[in-house]
């Protein structure tokens, strides 16, 4: 069951002391993910070929959004999951969806014999897959981020789903994909289930986020036993290709 159920608000805890799921990337990238932070003043984020979360303080200031632009890059473009504030002079909103946060209230898990263990050397099909399904953002390294579970059928990969932020006591379930001439088979519940069940045997609590528009998938993990705890925006914007004092927004190494 979720360790989060009776909060005194959405992204409160009931003492009023911010949970480790209001910022999760910043949760992971101290906690089980440390290994993979990427810092420069009060920013972190995983490197560029893992993932796109990143964690900006929760009131940047000047100084923050330089080190952000320094470490993306002159005119990257920047994922700012949860950023709801103004966005200074020189940013541009490029893309902007209303997102939901559900937590495992009650997933029946269960491993599942058709499930294999997806590695690096899968990564070019899981690539393939991605491409053609569009799940959300899966990168070259994203496997390395916890256990990706596939289905083949005569040898191609057909669905997938695995893990991906690791705040302490919680992972999150990402990349749920199925190739259209398999779906309404019920592997990507399937998958899910599987996923949750190999998070669980640690201790731990699955969550998930999707798209507040996307209401079939809502309705399919609520189905499953997931609940709502919050409403988040997924937020993009892209750098200026100089700095507010005129220097070049050059990344860091």
């Amino acid at each position: 069951m979720s360790g989060v159920k009776g909060q005194g608000g959405p992204g409160r805890s009931a003492a009023g002391v911010r949970h480790v799921l209001d910022d999760p990337a910043r949760s992971s990238l101290t906690g089980p993910h440390a290994h993979f932070a990427e810092r420069r003043g009060r920013v972190l984020r995983y490197p560029a070929d893992v993932s796109p979360w990143l964690s900006l303080p929760g009131e940047p200031d000047a100084q923050d959004w330089a080190d952000l632009a320094a470490l993306a890059g002159p005119g990257a473009e920047i994922l700012l999951p949860g950023f709801r504030g103004e966005l200074p002079d020189g940013w541009e909103t490029t893309f902007r969806m209303d997102g939901v946060q559900l937590v495992d209230d009650g997933l029946a898990a269960a491993p599942d014999a058709e499930a294999v263990r997806l590695g690096p050397a899968d990564v070019p099909e899981m690539l393939d897959l991605v491409a053609r399904t569009r799940p959300g953002p899966f990168l070259r390294r994203t496997v390395e981020l916890g256990t990706y579970l596939g289905v083949r059928r005569e040898g191609a990969l057909v669905a997938m789903a695995g893990e991906r932020l690791h705040p302490p006591g919680f992972t999150e379930i990402s990349a749920v994909c199925t190739d259209p001439a398999f779906r309404g088979e019920g592997l990507a519940t399937r998958l899910i289930l599987a996923v949750a069940h190999g998070i669980r045997e640690r201790g731990e609590t699955p969550f998930l986020h999707t798209g507040a528009q996307n209401t079939g998938a809502v309705r399919l993990y609520e189905s499953l036993g997931f609940r709502l705890r919050r409403r988040t925006v997924f937020l993009a914007a892209r750098a200026p290709e100089r700095l507010t004092d005129g220097r070049a927004a050059v990344p860091v190494a």
